[in-house]
């Protein structure tokens, strides 16, 4: 009896639905990964054609080298203002103790749901000429009579300076992070040998968190990369409005495609230099001391207040401020700000957002669970290429896209109109499946690896058990863990919701034909100087990036309690 139950446990453990159901997963995954790549490997392969007119040549000579050098000033510049803010912020709430401190844990992420270009829009009507600051001055000082110098701010200083009160709080998460993780021995073990709070920082803290610290800069400098409204609005001459200003203003499809594999090798230099980062960063801590009460360093006197005013100067600048004009100019121009047009293109960017939030979210479950059953290196290559979409601009994958689409398009309307007499005209490019797609491109890292992380957390025990009750692949998947992850999946579909709703390069190229999103308005309207009638659909823009923000710093708030020393 005991060896007849032993047999049956045996053939159930090792029932082949399963084994199979595995298999068929992982040929998923594969195909999945392939699909998303169209769109680099599309650019890639445009390298090695020649554009009409040698158009690439009348580039290379005129405005490539200053694409080149405004990208790597850019890249320069915002790195270090990240790096500054957002590795003194996170030491100075994690570690000290300083009037505000517990409120400025999740004030700095504040700065994360304003995008770049909303700043660039507000702080250019804040200090123009004509706006309020100069002409308060001029009111005061009596500039009126003289010439003065003021700082000009739709410029590439600019643009450093906004990209990095935007930006810095990718530097500030994941380093913030890695100090609450780090054991507190070692700290402990500084203090005692008489080390001041800044000797522990420098000599302890920074180089084990150096890891999470290029991480961080290396998802800014791929949004300053990415970003296409300021450096539009301020007339600085980067790659992504080359792109743009090359497929639209000349039409010439192979050179902005060029374009968009040389701004690639940009991306791969982060990516490469990323890594060389870690390596050799495989510093072991001692865990005795990784779960205890964080003992904060007490500032006084004036570095108490120094600490409160460096935290405040990123929150009010790039929060704040921002926010206070917004809310003046919907205020003052309530009637054009909030009318019948804008509910349509909420309705619009809510449409694409939720579609594009539930299939990246979908797709990403597909490659998590078929990453977690058969790890394999073809699985791991294959989820390594699907989820690289998050390091390419959204103006190279804009571009990766309609390439492809325009020419099945036109193969499809060419069979149509030789067998059937008739055009079939646009069934891809232009489309919303096609926006739909680019944003799956675009945002799939970000899913998976919310969804992977929960993923991680659930113990392979429970897939045995569910094995051996007579499971198959599939039913596990439905049965066991998506209620498991159903509070992760609804964080990753906020998370790319908001990502969608702030995107504005690529859904500013594959768009509709007269479909436009709130991104799309606040960009055409502040572009025509009507920065008022956008600041309605711009606070929008801003209330539901606040919800990420909200889930980040919870989630933060509870990782690990403090003691004041």
């Amino acid at each position: 009896m005991l060896k007849n139950l032993l047999e049956i446990t045996r053939t159930r453990l090792t029932r082949r639905p399963a084994r199979s159901g595995s298999r068929a997963w992982s040929w998923v995954t594969v195909t999945i990964a392939l699909l998303v790549s169209i769109p680099i490997l599309s650019v890639i392969s445009n390298v090695f054609f020649a554009s009409s007119g040698d158009i690439w040549g009348h580039l290379a000579a005129t405005v490539l080298p200053g694409y080149v050098r405004n990208s790597l000033l850019l890249m320069v510049g915002v790195g270090t203002g990240v790096l500054v803010i957002g590795v003194g912020t996170a030491w100075l709430v994690t570690m000290c103790s300083f009037p505000g401190s517990r409120h400025f844990q999740w004030l700095l992420i504040l700065p994360m749901a304003m995008p770049a270009y909303l700043l660039a829009y507000t702080y250019t009507d804040l200090l123009a000429f004509e706006g309020p600051v100069q002409g308060y001055l001029r009111a005061v000082t009596g500039w009126e009579a003289v010439d003065y110098w003021f700082p000009e701010i739709r410029s590439i200083e600019g643009a450093i300076v906004l990209m990095s009160l935007v930006f810095f709080p990718y530097v500030y998460l994941l380093t913030r992070t890695a100090f609450l993780e780090q054991s507190i021995s070692l700290l402990e073990a500084g203090r005692s040998l008489g080390s001041s709070p800044t000797a522990c920082f420098y000599r302890i803290a920074l180089p084990l968190a150096r890891p999470s610290i290029a991480a961080g800069m290396a998802l800014a400098l791929m949004e300053t990369l990415n970003d296409f409204g300021t450096v539009d609005y301020f007339g600085v001459q980067t790659f992504t409005t080359g792109i743009y200003r090359t497929w639209f203003g000349l039409g010439e499809r192979v050179a902005a495609a060029q374009l968009s594999a040389f701004l690639m090798l940009f991306i791969l230099v982060l990516i490469l230099l990323e890594q060389w980062s870690r390596k050799n960063m495989y510093t072991r801590q001692s865990t005795a001391g990784r779960y205890k009460r964080i003992k904060l360093f007490k500032l006084t006197g004036w570095k108490a207040w120094a600490s409160t005013a460096f935290c405040s100067v990123p929150v009010v600048f790039g929060f704040l401020v921002p926010v206070v004009i917004l809310v003046n100019m919907l205020v003052a121009n309530f009637g054009s700000a909030v009318n019948t047009r804008i509910l349509g293109l909420m309705g619009n960017t809510f449409i694409l957002a939720t579609i594009g939030g539930v299939v990246t979210v979908l797709v990403a479950m597909v490659l998590a669970y078929g990453n977690r059953r058969r790890s394999g290196r073809l699985i791991q290559s294959a989820t390594k290429i699907g989820t690289m979409g998050y390091a390419i601009p959204g103006t190279v994958i804009a571009v990766g896209i309609l390439i492809p689409f325009g020419w099945l398009d036109n193969f499809i309307d060419g069979k149509s109109r030789e067998l059937f007499g008739f055009s079939t005209g646009l069934l891809f490019s232009g489309t919303v499946f096609a926006l739909v797609f680019a944003y799956l491109v675009r945002f799939l890292a970000v899913a998976f690896n919310t969804v992977e992380s929960s993923l991680n957390k659930i113990t392979p025990n429970m897939d045995e058990a569910a094995w051996g009750m007579g499971y198959s692949f599939t039913k596990v998947l439905r049965k066991v863990h998506i209620p498991m992850l159903s509070g992760s999946l609804f964080a990753a579909i906020m998370l790319v919701v908001v990502d969608i709703i702030k995107e504005l390069p690529a859904t500013l190229i594959i768009r509709p034909f007269n479909f436009d999103t709130l991104a799309i308005q606040v960009y055409r309207l502040a572009s025509d100087e009507r920065l008022a009638e956008s600041s309605g659909a711009a606070l929008a823009i801003v209330l539901v990036g606040l919800i990420p923000v909200i889930i980040l710093s919870r989630s933060i708030a509870r990782s690990r309690q403090t003691d004041e020393e």
